[in-house]
């Protein structure tokens, strides 16, 4: 890790709030940009920062219900087939009546099971990152490289 990159993280560390924090990229690694969310997952993991933890997930389980309903703040990170930018979305549970149980869960569901069960919502994000390489392999093209470096940024302001 280089110096700049160090004090850059020890100066996020000092600026932190006292929330709690939980970053879950989703995605599938082998399957090129989609391996998005997992990238930043684990970039975040690399941070060490207390109250922030990240979890990577080829995709959303109900499991995950239980750790949201505990934290302050919730970020899902997720790579984007139509997106031309990264963009950041505020995401709210569903209303009870609109819960429907699918093959794959998405935010708004997750979060609707942790308020259902749990009786607590954190706040919560969605970081849509645009990807265009979705064939098998597990490089990630140059645009989604440039996604992730945004993303970052993107967590640290909401955790600042």
């Amino acid at each position: 890790m280089g110096k700049n990159k160090l004090c850059d993280l020890m100066n996020l560390d000092s600026k932190m709030t006292q929330k709690t924090v939980l970053v879950l990229g989703y995605g599938n690694p082998i399957r090129g940009d989609d391996g998005i969310g997992q990238t930043v997952a684990t970039e975040v993991e690399n941070w060490n920062l207390p109250n922030v933890r990240s979890q990577s997930l080829h995709q959303l389980v109900p499991e995950v219900a239980e750790t949201l309903s505990q934290v302050d703040v919730a970020i899902f990170v997720d790579a984007s087939i139509t997106g031309e930018t990264v963009e950041l979305l505020a995401v709210e549970p569903l209303e009870k009546t609109e819960l429907n149980w699918g093959h794959h869960l998405n935010p708004q569901s997750l979060l609707t099971l942790a308020k259902n069960l749990y009786n607590k919502t954190p706040e919560a994000w969605l970081i849509s990152v645009p990807g265009v390489d979705f064939e098998l392999g597990e490089n990630l093209s140059e645009t989604a490289k440039q996604g992730v470096t945004i993303a970052l940024e993107k967590i640290k302001q909401l955790i600042t």
